[in-house]
Formats: structure tokens, C-alpha cells, sequence
């Protein structure tokens, strides 16, 4: 007996202004089924979720929930037919309870509380996802995945028969990946149709039971996962080869830039030593727990080191603050792009020029406005910033392009080492190739560049060395020959591989 779809989407179309988001695209979604959707940013994934969460309605097309046509008018309407969204930041309370969060969306329960039965239906809906949680705790103090649980429980407390994931894993560690998956294959298997959005292959792979992808607001191709490839799927999503997404030419030189000796913080990392030469990109590898990171912010001067040395072209320099590293040449990307990185309300202009203000302003502290736009645009273009003109709110960009915003503001002080924290995480695979393309030019250019990122076969792909770390310390330093999969996870779980040597 053939299964019916729960939910079907029929020749959807919409168009914002000049832009087709969405092209006559159908989906099916199937109970007990895994679907994942995959596409680069601007494919059309936000404006079908939002279409199918009531946000959006369509231009022309249908919706169908059990073969019957239906109109989701707000997202209310959506939860009452059983349709529910997660996402990568969680909405929650935070000064509600983990209870009061998963009914919140309650309506119609009358005036009074029955405080005891809402906990005990709440820790039923957690039981029913294996989870334990304090269901009193307040939302405040939960972890992203606890977060997630809970808003997991709240979308089964609406008898959820469809539940969408927007890029659920993106703030996760690997095992909290793991807890989630285990939820989501239990979902599946209480017959919860799953749409699931990644830009983290092996993760897709590792969970969807089919694949759909999308490109320019058009379905490009959907199968089961057994007959899709990665390679196969990173072509429909880019039109382009994976090949194509780390282009790497060797250009290191014999100038030795950064001496770093014995470099060490307190409860962060100890005895770090490396140098990078002018052109050359120094990966850092290592699992979760590595502190990679904390290395790039004593660099950078955030959270400085308590002892060891850092040379530069020879000469012994002090690090105690961000304005002294980039009084030496030191620009860091992090890999908080809404924390450490960009200002989302302001202009594409005024983030790229932030950092170095004063260069546009005039005798009396006025800013040289068409200055800093003629350098904004400049970057824009040379970027590929994808923005109709460097007025526009960084907020209102996808994730690749206020990366590649980033990018350009620390690219405006004109850095010679340029630490890169996660440069990737959260983009597509088109912006993720064009990110790979900068970093290359960028070596090309003399620029010495420290990758830091989990994703192991960027480190693998782009780096002419990898340093592996494991709980604060330095396990290896690996030429590109030596570099592969295996010693570096050896070395990154503590122990070595083919006798490779320390440092």
C-alpha cells in the first residue's frame, strides 16, 4: 500500500519586486520520512518555509494537507494544521520555565493554571523524546540544544504532523548533534513528516531519507538519499563540481612573518609555538574542546596571553588589545558574525569602514562620506558582495554575504596576518566556494593567513600546514604531504599516527 503525502507543495511561485524567489517549485512531504532541502543562500528554502509556516502567501500554486487544498493564513493557522518550525536560534521565554515555554502557544485554556497536570504533560512530551530536563528550570540558563528540546516538545504539544528544521545543528556541538538526531529519528519513527535544512553535508547524509535541492528559487533535482551523492548534490546546488570549491595555488614564501613561542593562558592553552610565512595558510585543527579560538583571540588582544612570545618580521611585540594587533598587521574574522563581528543595523558602508574611522574623517571630525563609500563599493564589487548598493542594512543580507562584509571590513585595515575563525560555518556551498577563492587570492597577495575551522576537509583543502590541537595543547604541526584525515584525527584525539612527531 502506497503511503500518501501528509503535506504537498504545487507549482509554488513568488516574486519579491525584480526577484523570482520561488519558481514553480513542488515538495512532498511524506510521514515517517526525513526530507532534506538543500540549495545555496537566495535558492528559495527561507521563502517556502515562510510560505508553509503561514509568513508568506503565494503569488500562484498550492498547498495540499491530506490531498486537500488548504490556506495557511498566518502562522497560527499553520500550528492548528499541525505545522511547526524550529530554527537555529530558538524563540524562547527566557524568564518562562521549560513548562510554560512548551505551552505557551496554548490557546483557550481558560483563565486558570493546573500547574501540576502542565508539568507532568510536559514531562510527558520530553519523555516521549527520551529527554530529562528540570521542567521548572527557567528557559534563561538552557543550552542552544536544550533550547531545541524543548522547542521540539512544545511543536509535539501542538500534535505536530509536520516539523521543519532550519539549520537546527548550526550552534551545536557533535555529540549535542547527536542527541538531536536521536530525537529526530524518533520523531520520524511516530510518523512526523521532517523537513530538514543543513548546509552540513555529512550531517544531511547522516540523517535524510531523501533529498531535494533547490537553486535560483527552482527544484533542480529530488531522490532518495541512496541515489544521491554529495558530489552529485554540491553540483545541483552550485552548478559547479566540488573540485571547483577549494581552489588552492602554493604561495608560500621564504619570509618568515609571525614567530609564535611557547604561548600560553591560564585554564585556555599552553605551549603554543608555530610560525607562518608571508603567503602561507596555517590551518588549526581539532575536535570540540580544542580552543583553537582562544589562540586567535590572544593574537588578536581580546583575551591575551599570559606568557610566551610573538614575533613579527623579527621584531618582539606585545599584545594586550585589539588596537595594538592591528597596529602590527593583524586583522581577526571571527566566528561570531552578530557578537565579535558585524554591527547588523548599520550600512554595509559603515561596518567595512569601522575599524579604521579616522581615515575618513576630515580636519574637523566630520566624515568624508563619499570616501568611505567609494571604498565600500570597492569592495563590494571586488567581493562580490550581493547587494543592490552599500547603503543597505547588513541585517537584511544572507549569511554569505555579511560574512564576505566581514571579510572586507578587516580586509580595509590591510592586514599581513589575517586569522580567519570559521570563515564558512553557516553559508552555502556557493559562498563557501567564493570564500575559498578570497582566502587563495589572498595568499597569492602575501598576505599570511591562520584558517581556523571544524570542517575538517577545508583545513585539508586550504592549508599549505595544519597545527592539531586537543584541550588546549599542541599536538602536531603536519606539512600539506603529511596532512591527512587520519593523522590529523588522530592527533586531535591524542593519539599519533605512523609515529608522526610532536611540534
Amino acid at each position: 500500500m502506497q503511503v500518501s503525502p501528509v503535506l504537498e507543495i504545487r507549482d509554488i511561485s513568488r516574486r519579491f519586486g525584480n526577484t523570482q524567489a520561488l519558481d514553480g517549485v513542488s515538495l512532498r512531504l511524506y510521514p515517517g520520512e526525513v526530507h532534506a532541502l538543500l540549495g545555496e543562500n537566495g535558492a528559495g528554502k527561507s521563502t517556502l518555509i515562510k510560505i508553509m509556516t503561514g509568513v508568506y502567501q503565494p503569488d500562484s500554486g498550492q498547498i495540499l494537507l491530506d490531498g486537500r487544498p488548504v490556506h495557511i493564513g498566518s502562522t497560527l493557522a499553520a500550528q492548528r494544521l499541525g505545522i511547526a518550525a524550529i530554527y537555529q536560534e530558538p524563540l524562547m521565554y527566557p524568564d518562562l520555565n521549560v513548562a510554560e515555554n512548551i505551552f505557551i502557544a496554548h490557546a483557550g485554556r481558560g483563565p486558570f493554571v493546573d500547574w501540576g497536570r502542565m508539568y507532568r504533560e510536559a514531562e510527558a512530551l520530553l519523555a516521549q523524546l527520551d529527554v530529562r530536563l528540570d521542567v521548572r528550570l527557567p528557559a534563561r540558563g538552557l543550552s542552544v540544544a536544550a533550547q531545541q528540546t524543548v522547542e521540539i516538545a512544545k511543536a509535539l504539544a501542538l500534535q505536530v504532523r509536520v516539523l521543519i528544521m532550519d539549520e537546527p545543528t548550526a550552534a551545536l556541538s557533535a555529540h549535542e548533534v547527536e542527541q538531536l538526531f536521536a530525537i529526530v529519528r524518533r520523531l520520524r519513527d511516530q510518523g512526523v513528516a521532517i523537513l530538514f535544512i543543513s548546509h552540513r553535508m555529512e550531517e544531511v547524509f547522516a540523517i535524510a531519507d531523501r533529498i531535494t535541492v533547490f537553486r535560483d528559487g527552482r527544484l533542480i533535482s529530488s531522490a532518495p538519499r541512496a541515489e544521491v551523492t554529495p558530489e552529485q548534490a554540491i553540483r545541483d546546488m552550485a552548478g559547479r563540481s566540488v573540485e571547483q570549491l577549494f581552489p588552492r595555488r602554493h604561495t608560500v614564501r621564504d619570509q618568515v612573518l609571525v614567530e609564535v613561542r611557547d604561548l600560553s593562558r591560564q585554564g585556555a592553552f599552553q605551549g603554543i609555538s608555530f610560525d607562518v610565512r608571508a603567503g602561507e595558510v596555517l590551518g588549526f585543527a581539532g575536535l570540540v574542546g580544542a580552543r583553537r579560538t582562544d589562540v586567535g583571540l590572544a593574537l588578536f588582544g581580546i583575551a591575551p596571553a599570559d606568557s610566551g612570545t610573538v614575533r613579527i618580521d623579527g621584531q618582539l611585540v606585545r599584545i594586550t588589545n585589539p588596537r595594538q594587533a592591528m597596529r602590527h598587521g593583524i586583522a581577526y574574522v571571527s566566528e561570531d558574525r552578530r557578537g565579535l563581528g558585524l554591527s547588523l543595523p548599520m550600512s554595509i558602508a559603515a561596518n567595512i569602514t569601522l575599524p579604521t574611522l579616522r581615515r575618513y574623517l576630515n580636519p574637523l571630525g566630520l566624515l568624508r562620506q563619499a570616501d568611505e563609500i567609494a571604498t565600500a563599493e570597492a569592495y563590494r564589487q571586488r567581493l562580490a558582495i550581493r547587494a543592490p548598493s552599500v547603503a543597505v542594512e547588513v541585517g537584511k543580507l544572507s549569511g554569505g554575504n555579511q560574512q564576505k562584509v566581514m571579510l572586507s571590513k578587516w580586509l580595509n585595515t590591510r592586514p599581513r596576518l589575517l586569522i580567519l575563525d570559521e570563515p564558512t560555518r553557516g553559508i552555502d556551498v556557493g559562498a563557501k566556494a567564493e570564500v575559498h577563492q578570497m582566502i587563495d587570492d589572498l595568499a597569492a597577495e602575501g598576505i599570511a593567513i591562520i584558517l581556523i575551522s571544524s570542517d575538517l576537509p577545508e583545513v585539508l583543502a586550504m592549508s599549505d600546514r595544519v597545527l592539531v590541537m586537543r584541550e588546549g595543547r599542541q599536538m602536531a604541526i603536519f606539512s600539506r604531504q603529511e596532512a591527512t584525515q587520519e593523522r590529523v584525527l588522530a592527533a586531535a584525539m591524542g593519539q599519533m599516527y605512523d609515529g608522526m612527531p610532536v611540534g
